[in-house]
């Protein structure tokens, strides 16, 4: 009987996102959308880890499976870090997308080119109902565009070019962010460690 994996995001395009990276795994992928709705967790943590484990502990314990999460977000160097464990929220509560890349790109409207570097941070949590809690970083180092570029991803696709690329994330397939990308790198490292409690 396969083992049953539930992916614990209400977001929608990272849950579909960390679908495909899990898919190879030959467990049974379960979203959010497979089970009653109920709140989504408080992120109280101070760093990405913490946050990670208390999504996968919080969905696990509610719903009774094995359970995957992460958190994952930006870190600006002429920020300071910032928005860092904020990313989702950097432009206020309810705020969307573009509201988050409009405030970044205005905090660096002065900042010079060579200045604008950054990275994409993501830790991956696993929480197993028996056994031992487990968590993953993958990290990839960027700049911050001067303008949105792009229309595909999320979040702060449109406006992050990863080292060596001249496309923003926005502009490339979901195959070749997935290559590189923080989640992706987090996720690849997540996967080899589950494979290995086979």
């Amino acid at each position: 009987m396969s083992k049953e994996l539930l992916i614990g995001s209400g977001n929608r395009d990272k849950a579909a996102e960390l679908a495909v990276l899990l898919a190879p795994l030959g467990w049974v992928v379960k979203s959010l959308r497979d089970y009653p709705e109920i709140p989504e967790p408080e992120e109280t943590g101070e760093t990405f880890e913490e946050n990670a484990l208390l999504k996968a502990r919080y969905y696990r314990d509610h719903f009774g499976i094995d359970c995957v999460a992460d958190d994952s977000g930006l870190a600006v160097d002429a920020l300071d870090g910032a928005p860092g464990v904020y990313s989702a929220r950097y432009a206020g509560e309810g705020c969307t997308y573009a509201d988050n890349n409009e405030k970044l790109l205005r905090a660096l409207s002065t900042v010079r080119e060579e200045q604008r570097t950054a990275r994409f941070i993501c830790c991956a949590a696993f929480a197993p109902q028996m056994g031992v809690e487990h968590t993953e970083l993958g990290t990839v180092e960027g700049v911050i565009a001067k303008a949105a570029q792009g229309t595909a991803g999320f979040g702060y696709d449109p406006v992050f070019i990863p080292e060596g690329e001249t496309r923003s994330f926005a502009e490339m397939t979901a195959e070749e962010k997935n290559a590189i990308s923080h989640r992706g790198r987090a996720f690849n490292q997540l996967r080899a460690y589950l494979e290995s409690l086979a």
